[in-house]
């Protein structure tokens, strides 16, 4: 009999955790202390107060993450290579850059290419080519760059056989972080980075929060959650900007700095700060 009335007691204790995290599940303005008891651990999330290994939790949303490269189902494609209808130049302007092939290639002296919309911290894919015949040296070869909100810069540049500063080659933050490692194919083959970027924050007109990066060159990890100390514009051979309060989002920007660079298959996934 005792054996019995334990096995219900601990039944019904089972089945009263289970209510108790679908209840604290509904309340989330205010979360629940857990009772203590070492056999039984709770985590306290957006969603609510659940046991470790709890069924009850919410489970992530389904998406489909496409082809090797993307995009998944619930990016945002920027460009996809037959038009350039969501980009402008530096004044809102249609862009003088070429799309033709499935990519876009920087015109000479036509200015940077801007997405009209606008976007914060996110996940970030693009894929880029540098002029397979090879001319000039250093910062003369295969220049370009991305940039999140139009002014934090990941440096392009045709690295591969190149000498040029570190923290100005293929990869780098611009002059603020130099890549892990050279991960660059030849000249004229495609290239991709993979990008986590947490936009920064402002009060009274200085940096709260500073950008911070996770980057990604041809599936290698060049950047591991670096922070920024400041902007990346240049202002100097041996000079670099401080950071310039802004809004809490800004274009996908990507610079026309005089050599034909091509890119393709763009796309974005917005992610919450």
């Amino acid at each position: 009999m005792r054996k019995k009335l334990s096995m219900i007691i601990a039944l019904a204790l089972i089945i009263s955790a289970g209510c108790a995290s679908k209840q604290t599940a509904q309340t989330t303005d205010k979360p629940i202390v857990p009772p203590t008891n070492p056999d039984r651990q709770y985590v306290v999330t957006e969603s609510g107060t659940w046991l470790i290994h709890d069924m009850n939790r919410p489970a992530p949303e389904i998406i489909q993450p496409g082809d090797a490269g993307g995009p998944p189902s619930d990016a945002i494609v920027l460009f996809k290579g037959d038009s350039l209808d969501g980009w402008t130049d530096n004044r809102g302007n249609p862009s003088k850059w070429v799309c033709r092939d499935g990519y876009m290639e920087s015109v000479k002296d036509s200015g940077p290419i801007k997405t009209k919309q606008q976007f914060g911290s996110c996940q970030l894919h693009v894929e880029f080519a540098t002029p397979s015949n090879v001319q000039g040296s250093s910062q003369g070869r295969g220049n370009s760059g991305v940039f999140l909100m139009d002014e934090y810069e990941i440096q392009v540049l045709d690295s591969y056989d190149n000498i040029t500063y570190p923290d100005g080659q293929c990869g780098a933050l611009y002059g603020r972080a130099v890549p892990l490692v050279n991960a660059c194919r030849k000249p004229g083959e495609w290239q991709a980075y993979d990008v986590v970027f947490h936009r920064p924050t402002f009060e009274d007109g200085k940096v709260k929060v500073k950008p911070r990066f996770t980057v990604f060159h041809n599936g290698v990890l060049i950047h591991d959650n670096v922070e920024l100390e400041g902007g990346t514009t240049w202002r100097g051979p041996h000079k670099i900007s401080d950071f310039r309060p802004h809004g809490d989002k800004g274009s996908i920007a990507l610079q026309d700095h005089g050599n034909p660079v091509r890119f393709r298959n763009i796309w974005i996934r917005e992610i919450k700060d």
